[in-house]
């Protein structure tokens, strides 16, 4: 299947969930990320403000933040690329481009997201085999991602389902080292 039919599929499946299926999918998802001892141990983590149907973010980013970790947050930039600013509590977002919440912090540069130890990212699908995950199109993070160390966990949210086999692949898109969806992790490495 192609990228786009493949998209529109997954949207489609994310649409038909409730809200207390997603509310219960989160919990999990945040469970799991946090019994990782190399979350529990990364100072500086990347991660981002969900939106929509996506596996919702905003408690593990106060939990991270709470526990101490400094949360880098993207701020989509004219040219899709991402910059990077700290997340300091709930009132520090602010809408951005698109209406997507993003932290009031200074701009850190697109760079920022080599100094995290934990980079977590948004996707429709990841590849079981491969690691190649399948975003909005727009490219943004398979640009930070490019930037990030061979070393780094690099982890996708997923909902259920969505760890699949056979993800359309480009050149240019990149690979995540972890998959965590409501049936737990899985390692792509």
């Amino acid at each position: 299947m192609d990228k786009l039919n493949l998209r529109r599929e997954l949207l489609s499946a994310r649409a038909s969930l409730t809200p207390e299926q997603r509310r219960a999918n989160a919990a999990k998802v945040r469970e799991t990320l946090l019994d990782q001892p190399w979350a529990q141990m990364a100072g500086l983590v990347a991660c981002y403000w969900s939106i929509g149907t996506e596996p919702e973010t905003h408690g593990l980013v106060f939990a991270l933040w709470k526990h101490g970790a400094t949360v880098l947050l993207p701020v989509l930039c004219e040219d899709d690329d991402l910059d990077w600013a700290v997340y300091d509590g709930p009132d520090t977002l602010a809408p951005g481009r698109f209406g997507l919440m993003e932290p009031v912090d200074t701009r850190r540069g697109p760079d920022a997201i080599r100094t995290a130890a934990l980079v977590i990212v948004p996707a429709l699908a990841v590849d079981r085999l491969s690691g190649v995950r399948l975003g909005r199109g727009g490219g943004s993070y398979d640009r930070a991602l490019a930037r990030v160390g061979p070393n780094v966990p690099t982890v996708a949210l997923l909902h259920e389902g969505e760890l699949i086999d056979g993800v359309p692949a480009d050149p240019h898109d990149q690979r995540v080292r972890w998959a965590i969806s409501p049936g737990g992790l899985t390692s792509l490495m």
